[in-house]
């Protein structure tokens, strides 16, 4: 392999390929890959082997494939539509996604987190600010798949994925994974890989555990993972009651409560790093909302960042370079709920990161709803925006904060309860951020940190930061960077600015 990573643009298909993969990642490359197993290309191409009719990761531990077997796909669905099966060995579904900064990609990240299972591509398409015509145009030019068929193949390998990872009844993993009815679900399903259900239950590996009473799912992701450093940072800004960190050396792990909708329960999240997979441990409850949820986990952890191309751009600045050689493998820690983050980032206005994990706890601790569950300290769901909507900020302002900043708190609730944290696909930083400072008492610093945890843009950077203002210094006579000096600084760490931001924050 050479030493620069090729990428994939989903244009006009490479000669060879089977649609979908574009000029900059070539069949060659592909195979290159493939041979190595290398894993800074697991969820970026897949390999249909003609040969068999099964499709592959390129990180699958059977014999390499003689190369002219071989047919190479940006996507499952794509594989699928050209009559590939799923490998029941690397597991296609557990792969990261390829993540892209584009329209195409924000609308599969929707479907993938189930926005089709009502089958409603015109609500998708109004969402998205297209026409359905416009929509499927999109997909099928980006992923070479309608809106239809990659709903499709997102739902029959969540179903999967489940088969082999759970003991869910068949009913509930029909209607977790999308599908209308259990005869629908299996007709497909048989259809489209020639095999029944039960069938791939009865090959999955064996379960630990016991039946039922707990749910084990996994998620792939793409090393190095830095996962001590996402939980000293994630533990120190934990809300009491909400989440918490185990600080247990064996098995180090986040739990919290969840509540999607009418589902509620909690989840605990350990890393297999010898697999490069996290663990998820839920609540049975949680099973109707499966797809949303394990969509809000990539995005917690960062999952589907691909560290070698990040750190690749980024090492080019020396200061940045010294961080990624002392710990490589940093992601960027999200928010399990937007609206959560976004409270937790205005009561960290202008105090200690200390300071506002506390008020948070006193927020839940009034206004959050209680619930039991079997994980030491989580004892509540956090307040929703349109509970916290409905409280005089004076009631806000008895937990100890200052007036002026209830009425933010207050603002953001019912900014969110009215849809204003649910940004189209494809929106701009620009946008997003010009957005988020429409609320009364969000200013630059607030709206860039909602936007880098909560929405996940990987280019959002808080310049007026303070914080970072110090750690870029490096030997200005003043012990600090100007926001402007900052800004003009990062602009050479565009697009992954943000990832910039967390190795400053994390020095």
């Amino acid at each position: 392999m050479e030493n620069h990573l090729h990428t994939i643009d989903h244009g006009d298909s490479a000669p060879g390929t089977g649609g979908a993969l574009g000029p900059l990642l070539s069949r060659e490359s592909c195979y290159r890959a493939l041979a190595a197993k290398d894993t800074r290309f697991d969820g970026v191409f897949f390999t249909g082997v003609k040969t068999t009719g099964i499709y592959c990761r390129p990180v699958c531990s059977v014999k390499t494939p003689r190369e002219s077997s071989c047919s190479f796909f940006a996507t499952a669905a794509a594989a699928e539509a050209a009559g590939f099966r799923p490998c029941l060995r690397c597991r296609p579904e557990l792969a990261p996604y390829a993540l892209q900064q584009n329209l195409a990609h924000a609308v599969w990240q929707r479907i993938a987190a189930g926005a089709l299972n009502d089958g409603d591509s015109e609500r998708l398409a109004a969402e998205v600010g297209l026409s359905s015509r416009q929509l499927r145009r999109v997909l099928l030019q980006h992923f070479g798949v309608t809106p239809v068929e990659l709903a499709q193949t997102q739902r029959l390998l969540f179903s999967k994925k489940l088969l082999q990872e759970t003991r869910l009844p068949m009913a509930e993993i029909a209607f977790a994974s999308g599908f209308g009815s259990v005869r629908r679900f299996n007709a497909l399903f048989a259809a489209r890989y020639g095999i029944a259900p039960t069938a791939i239950r009865r090959a999955a590996e064996p379960q630990d555990g016991t039946g039922t009473d707990v749910l084990r799912l996994r998620l792939a992701y793409r090393p190095p993972f830095d996962w001590p450093r996402m939980l000293r940072y994630l533990a120190g800004r934990a809300i009491a009651g909400v989440e918490a960190v185990s600080p247990d050396d064996a098995s180090p792990s986040y739990h919290r409560s969840v509540r999607i909708g009418d589902a509620g329960g909690w989840m605990r999240v350990t890393n297999q790093a010898k697999r490069h997979q996290l663990e998820l441990e839920l609540s049975p409850a949680l099973a109707p909302v499966l797809m949303p949820l394990l969509a809000r986990v990539r995005g917690q952890f960062d999952l589907d960042a691909n560290p070698a191309v990040i750190e690749a751009h980024l090492r080019q600045d020396a200061l940045l370079a010294a961080r990624i050689d002392a710990a490589p493998g940093l992601r960027v820690p999200g928010g399990f709920d937007a609206f959560e983050l976004a409270v937790r980032a205005v009561l960290g206005q202008q105090i200690s990161v200390a300071g506002a994990t506390t008020l948070s706890g006193r927020l839940v601790a009034r206004f959050g709803e209680s619930l039991i569950t079997p994980l030491p300290g989580i004892t509540h769901h956090f307040p929703s925006a349109a509970a916290l909507a409905m409280v005089d900020a004076t009631g806000i302002a008895r937990i100890g904060l200052p007036l002026k900043r209830a009425q933010t708190i207050q603002n953001i609730a019912r900014f969110a309860a009215e849809g204003g944290l649910m940004l189209p696909p494809g929106t701009a930083l620009e946008e997003a951020i010009a957005r988020l400072k429409t609320v009364p008492g969000i200013g630059d610093w607030t709206a860039h940190y909602i936007a880098l945890r909560a929405l996940r843009f990987p280019d959002a950077f808080p310049a007026g930061d303070l914080g970072l203002q110090k750690a870029a210094a490096e030997d200005a006579p003043s012990g600090r960077l100007t926001e402007r000096q900052l800004a003009a600084r990062a602009a050479a760490w565009a697009p992954w600015r943000g990832y910039a931001a967390l190795m400053l924050w994390m020095q």
